[in-house]
């Protein structure tokens, strides 16, 4: 598509997309020139969408530049929470961090891994459901996808775990229930092995808002299930080591 990109035009579509529940192909979409654009977009949509939460995903470019997007429905499931079913919808198993004291822009030495984790404040069991507004997802242009929040479309906050889970989930034994059928059943398994991985590299973008990373703020990690289509509306149950996290999935 050669038309001229227009964050606000592009927001607009994408936000009726996701309100109507359907997808269109990237090639119907004018696209994001750079990450400045599609940050832009994405903004646009944030504040469409009426976005309030200070809960973020972090993840990188085929290029390996970090990046992130606001979760979008936020529930905690200690209320009984309940995230609208799409067709496609998507499900990952993940662990959130909240941040305890501020991680700001740095221009001198860059944030190590212990630095990030002394930041942290506490660690919970997460679920990230995922349908981008954009048929191929971020597949042909993952700077559409970024302007579409990253797929995100909710986030259910589990219960709190130890501190230490950061160092020590891979391998943890992970069950998942959809609809009374296991949909996954073996190890918990980042795709950069270390949950952290994605957070560090973020906190260490010189480019990143000076907004970004501040006390209260949560940031979910990346998944440890892969990412699993949810073929009907139905109960989700998790089960990491001796946690667990149970929420709703249903027809919007």
């Amino acid at each position: 598509m050669t038309e001229t990109f227009d964050p606000r035009t592009v927001a607009a579509t994408l936000h009726s997309l996701r309100q109507a529940g359907r997808q269109e192909a990237t090639d119907t979409f004018p696209l994001p020139a750079d990450l400045h654009q599609a940050m832009e977009a994405q903004k646009l949509l944030t504040a469409a969408d009426s976005i309030s939460s200070n809960a973020w995903k972090v993840t990188v470019s085929p290029q390996g530049q970090a990046v992130t997007a606001p979760l979008h429905p936020y529930a905690e499931a200690v209320s009984g929470a309940d995230i609208p079913w799409y067709p496609g919808l998507k499900f990952e198993t993940e662990i959130a961090v909240r941040l305890g004291s501020d991680l700001p822009v740095r221009t001198g030495v860059p944030y190590s891994r212990a630095d990030v984790v002394k930041a942290i404040s506490a660690v919970h069991l997460g679920a990230e459901l995922l349908v981008s507004a954009v048929r191929e997802s971020g597949s042909v242009s993952f700077l559409l996808f970024v302007a579409d929040r990253l797929g995100n479309s909710g986030y259910v906050l589990g219960p709190k775990l130890e501190k230490s889970v950061v160092d020590t989930v891979g391998g943890t034994p992970l069950k998942v229930t959809h609809a009374g059928r296991t949909i996954y059943d073996g190890p918990a398994q980042h795709p950069k092995g270390d949950v952290l991985t994605w957070l560090v590299d973020y906190a260490n973008d010189g480019l990143r808002p000076e907004t970004s990373l501040k006390t209260g703020a949560l940031i979910t990690t990346g998944t440890l299930s892969g990412a699993i289509e949810l073929t009907e509306p139905g109960e989700i149950d998790i089960e990491l080591g001796n946690s667990r996290l149970s929420f709703s999935v249903s027809k919007g």
